[in-house]
C-alpha cells in the first residue's frame, strides 16, 4: 500500500482537477451575481443552505468527497460494473414513470424529501460506461452493422425513454456519443445521412411542403437521368434511389409534423420557429403559454417593462391594469440584452442591471451565462470560453494517449458530452441555437447536474492515472 500511493498522486492529472475547481468557483460566483440580495450578510448567507448559491457551495463540497472516493477507487471497478450501472440508469429512468414529480411543465423528476433528482441526467454517466465497455470487448467488431446498431441502442434508449418523460432537451445529449462511435470507427456516411435529414428538416420547416414534394421528385428524376448507364452494372442502384427519394418524402410529409406536434412541446416549437425567423404553422395546436422551466413565461404587467420601473419601483398599482402576454422568445431577447449591455468590459460585479433586477427568467441555470457576459462582457466571456477549450482540449489529449479502448471511449464520452452541453447552452442565450433547458457544465445551479459531471470527470481521472493498463 506504501507504494501504490505515490504512484495513485502521480498519475493524476492535476491540470484537469485545477481547470475543474475554476470552473466551478465561477459558477458558485455566478450564481452569486444572480441572486445575491443587498442587505443579506453574505458569510451568513453562505453557510445557512437557504439561498441558491449557498446550496451549491455544500453540492460542491460533496461532489469533492465523491471525487476523492474516486480517486481511491480501483480502476477495473468501472469496467466491472459498467452494464450493471447501466441498467439502473433504465430502471431509475423508468421509476420516473409512476414517481416522478411535475416541476414547470417536466415530468423527470423524483422528489426524496427535499432533494430532487433527475435520472435523465444522472444516466448520461451509465451511458458512457456502458458504451465504452461494449466497444472495448474483444468480440466487438464496430465494422458490422450488429455492432453499431447494438452501440446505437445503448445510447438511444435513455433518450428514448426520457423523451416520453417531457424531458427532450436532456434526450438530445445522448446524440453527443455518436462522436464516440465516429472516433472508434463508425463509417462516415452515417454522418452524412445524418446531416442530410438535419438539412431536410430545415428544409421542410422554411419551404412550402407541396413545392419541396417537388423539389426532391426533380432531384431524385435528375440523379436517376445521370446515372442510367450505371444501372446495368448495379441492380440495386435505381431501387436505392427510389427508396431515398420515398425516405426524404415520408420525413417531409409525415414525420417531421409528428414530432412538431406530438414529441416536441408547444413551446420548443415556437422558439424553433423563432430562431428560423418564419410564422409557427403549428400555433393552433400550441399551447399558449410556456410552462418548462428553462423559460417560464411570466406575465408582465403593462407599464411595468422600463428599466426605472424595475430597479426604483413604482407607486401606481397594477392590480387593475391588463396583462401583456410574455412572447416565447422573451427569455433569449432579454439574455441577448444582458450580454449586449456588458460591452467589451463588463459593467462589474454585482452591477448588472438585466440579471440583478430579474428581467432574465432562469438566470441561475439555463441563462447563467448571460450573467458572466453582463458583468463582465466581451472580454470575461472569451477568458471564461477559453477555460472551457483547454479543459476539452486536455481531455481529448488523455484519450489520445490511453492504451485502453475502454478509457479512450470513455474519455471522448466526457469530451462529447460537455462540448454538446456547452455549445448548445452558449448558443441559445445568444439566439443561436432554440431554448431546450441543458444546463452550463459547473456553472448552472443544480446538484444533480454539478455531481454528475464530477463523476463523469473524477471517473476519466482515475482511469488516465491507470493509462498503462489494458482494462476490459
Amino acid at each position: 500500500m506504501s507504494q501504490r500511493n505515490p504512484e495513485i498522486s502521480k498519475g493524476v492529472d492535476w491540470v484537469v482537477i485545477w481547470l475543474y475547481l475554476l470552473l466551478v468557483s465561477i459558477g458558485i460566483l455566478s450564481i452569486f451575481m444572480a441572486t445575491y440580495r443587498e442587505n443579506d450578510p453574505i458569510l451568513r448567507s453562505f453557510l445557512t443552505f437557504k439561498t441558491d448559491y449557498s446550496k451549491q457551495l455544500y453540492f460542491f463540497g460533496f461532489s469533492l468527497i465523491l471525487g476523492l472516493f474516486i480517486l481511491l477507487t480501483d480502476s477495473k471497478f468501472f469496467t466491472a460494473t459498467a452494464n450493471i450501472s447501466y441498467a439502473f440508469g433504465i430502471v431509475l429512468l423508468l421509476l420516473v414513470f409512476p414517481f416522478h414529480t411535475e416541476v414547470k411543465g417536466t415530468n423527470s423528476i423524483i422528489r426524496l424529501g427535499g432533494i430532487q433528482i433527475q435520472p435523465a441526467d444522472i444516466c448520461k454517466l451509465f451511458v458512457n460506461l456502458a458504451l465504452a465497455k461494449y466497444l472495448s470487448r474483444i468480440e466487438t467488431n464496430f465494422n458490422q452493422p450488429r455492432a453499431q446498431l447494438i452501440a446505437a441502442g445503448i445510447t438511444l434508449l435513455p433518450a428514448v425513454i426520457s423523451i416520453a418523460q417531457s424531458e427532450t432537451g436532456l434526450a438530445l445529449v445522448y446524440f453527443s456519443f455518436f462522436l464516440v462511435m465516429f472516433r472508434e470507427g463508425l463509417p462516415a456516411y452515417y454522418l452524412i445521412i445524418g446531416f442530410s435529414l438535419a438539412v431536410l428538416v430545415v428544409a421542410t420547416l422554411l419551404v412550402d411542403k407541396n413545392l419541396l414534394a417537388i423539389i426532391l421528385t426533380v432531384i431524385a428524376a435528375l440523379s436517376i437521368y445521370a446515372l442510367r448507364r450505371q444501372f446495368k452494372r448495379s441492380r440495386g442502384l435505381l431501387t436505392r434511389i427510389i427508396l431515398i427519394w420515398a425516405i426524404c418524402v415520408g420525413v417531409q410529409r409525415f414525420a417531421v409534423p409528428i414530432i412538431f406536434t406530438k414529441i416536441l412541446q408547444p413551446h420548443q416549437v415556437s422558439r424553433i420557429f423563432d430562431l428560423l425567423g418564419v410564422d409557427n404553422p403549428y400555433s393552433e395546436a400550441a399551447a399558449p403559454i410556456d410552462t418548462s422551466e428553462a423559460a417560464a413565461p411570466i406575465d408582465i404587467p403593462a407599464g411595468s417593462d422600463t428599466l426605472q420601473q424595475r430597479i426604483v419601483g413604482t407607486t401606481e398599482t397594477t392590480e387593475a391594469k391588463p396583462k401583456k402576454k410574455k412572447e416565447d422568445n422573451y427569455n433569449v431577447k432579454q439574455s441577448k440584452i444582458a450580454i449586449g449591455s456588458g460591452g467589451f468590459a463588463g459593467v462589474g460585479f454585482l452591477k448588472g442591471t438585466q440579471t440583478r433586477f430579474d428581467f432574465v427568467p432562469e438566470q441561475r441555470t439555463d441563462f447563467i451565462f448571460c450573467t458572466i457576459g453582463e458583468g463582465f462582457g466581451f472580454v470575461g466571456s472569451f477568458l471564461f470560453l477559453s477555460i472551457y477549450f483547454f479543459l476539452l482540449m486536455r481531455i481529448v489529449n488523455i484519450a489520445e494517449r490511453q492504451r485502453s479502448v475502454f478509457s479512450r471511449a470513455y474519455a471522448y464520452g466526457v469530451a462529447s458530452v460537455l462540448f454538446f452541453h456547452i455549445a448548445i447552452n452558449v448558443c441559445m442565450t445568444i439566439g443561436l441555437a432554440p431554448v431546450i433547458g441543458i444546463p452550463l457544465p459547473f456553472i448552472s445551479y443544480g446538484g444533480t447536474s454539478l455531481i454528475t459531471f464530477t463523476i463523469m470527470l473524477f471517473i476519466m481521472i482515475r482511469l488516465d492515472a491507470d493509462r498503462q493498463m489494458v482494462l476490459r
